[in-house]
């Protein structure tokens, strides 16, 4: 890094808004929770810090150092938790009954649909508001596409493993 670049940066000042980088945080669906967010670090502690900063500070400026803690803590967070929910959903869909994971496809896909409908009509919110909307749909969105390509992902492997199963298990009958 050259000497440019780095006195730029000491010169960005970040203010509350700069959280709303990349996608926003994953919502994790209650039946699912508890195997998600098991053992991950929630930043709360980082949170508190930089909550009480701005409570004594009053302005962003002094609190520069929680702001790019709490930063970082919830990218790592937030792509740990994106991948325990792929995988989980995953997991679903080789272990649940095959009747049930096409049900929650079918729920996914709905949630999905209607998540794009909400994200048009935000399209036309003006301001800072419409921006935050559609920054936290389209997040959501994304987030649902995901978990839905890994639940037919799984059931896909799942029909794969029982279709194999079903020929080793012929097999097996006319060896006896």
């Amino acid at each position: 890094m050259d000497v440019d670049s780095k006195q730029t940066m000491e010169d960005t000042v970040l203010v509350g808004d700069d959280l709303m980088m990349g996608p926003p945080s994953p919502l994790i669906p209650h039946e699912i929770a508890s195997h998600v967010l098991e053992g991950v670090d929630l930043c709360d502690g980082i949170l508190r810090n930089l909550f009480l900063c701005l409570h004594i500070n009053d302005v962003e400026p002094f609190c520069q150092d929680e702001i790019v803690l709490y930063q970082e803590c919830a990218e790592r967070r937030d792509k740990e938790l994106r991948q325990r929910l792929e995988d989980s959903e995953r997991k679903l869909g080789t272990s649940m009954p095959v009747e049930q994971a096409k049900e929650r496809c079918n729920q996914l896909e709905s949630e999905a649909t209607l998540l794009e409908r909400r994200l048009i009509l935000a399209s036309g919110v003006e301001g800072i508001e419409g921006f935050r909307q559609r920054w936290s749909l389209h997040g959501r969105l994304t987030d649902t596409k995901r978990r839905l390509e890994a639940l037919k992902f799984g059931l896909e492997n799942r029909k794969k493993d029982e279709s194999v199963q079903d020929l080793t298990t012929k097999k097996r009958w006319f060896f006896w």
